[in-house]
């Protein structure tokens, strides 16, 4: 590739520069992108765990210091590599006579994006703000209710075992009552399963995804086989939500919603315990 010496760095040389070790320290350095990204994932999950378990909250802070850390490992190593590219570029175009000092040049370029840093820059990593989200869903899907620091479902199978207990020590129960709790647990049951359903498949959701841009959820399986299906036709794919206006669905607009599987999977151990 033209372009000066390489063997020096230092300014005054002519000569030619290959970038091919350059551009392949870059690879490597691209691919340790997907490390951090596993690590997110991981502590991603142990958090969600946590909070499933109701671990106590200095745990689940440890895993959200550890994100934050990811982050900012993430988005270093994303300026290193920008400076970097941007350094060679800039070299390619200018075709100076002289070797420039290439690694006081990536240094420049660093600390100039390093300056710009603002915690508001893990708005723009994706994990991190899927994380945030995720962990807030959960704890909305398991957060107690203020009667006795129940929630639902707990309140359900109380019930259930009240009245057990009145008929086995020969206590006649209150059928009015009963009939109203019936109905409100229906009603509470029923508002739950709905956000389980796949508006596709109309079956309980095993591995759901959630639409980036709408919000909505739907089996992973039964959204990409119909935007797949869509592509190919040279179609663009709706939501399949009745009522959303979201008319231009992509592969990347999905991500894994991992909050709302663990709330399935609560419910239905929940639901698999009161049965026995």
């Amino acid at each position: 590739m033209p372009g000066r010496s390489t063997s020096s760095s230092g300014s005054g040389s002519t000569g030619f520069i290959s970038f091919s070790g350059v551009e392949s320290a870059l690879s490597s350095l691209k691919n340790f992108q997907s490390c951090i990204s596993s690590g997110m994932d991981t502590a991603s999950s142990v958090a969600l765990d946590l909070v499933e378990t109701q671990t106590e909250v200095s745990s689940e802070y440890s895993m959200d210091k550890a994100m934050v850390e990811f982050a900012m490992m993430d988005r270093e190593l994303n300026h290193y590599l920008k400076a970097v590219q941007s350094t060679i570029n800039h070299v390619k175009e200018e075709r100076s006579e002289k070797i420039p000092d290439l690694k006081l040049l990536v240094e420049k370029k660093f600390l100039a994006l390093q300056n710009k840093n603002s915690d508001a820059d893990f708005q723009n990593n994706e994990k991190f703000v899927q994380f945030k989200q995720q962990l807030k869903e959960l704890k909305k899907q398991l957060k107690p209710k203020e009667d006795g620091g129940q929630n639902e479902f707990d309140k359900i199978k109380d019930k259930d075992a009240s009245r057990a207990g009145n008929e086995r020590d020969g206590l006649q129960p209150d059928r009015e009552a009963d009939s109203t709790e019936g109905v409100d647990e229906d009603m509470i049951v029923t508002q739950s399963q709905t956000n389980f359903i796949c508006p596709i498949t109309q079956l309980e959701m095993k591995k759901p995804v959630k639409n980036k841009v709408c919000g909505h959820t739907y089996e992973e399986e039964a959204i990409v086989r119909m935007i797949e299906s869509k592509h190919k036709r040279k179609k663009k794919a709706c939501c399949p939500k009745i009522g959303c206006s979201h008319t231009d669905m992509r592969m990347s607009d999905l991500i894994q919603d991992e909050a709302l599987r663990r709330a399935i999977e609560s419910h239905n151990k929940k639901r698999r315990r009161q049965s026995n």
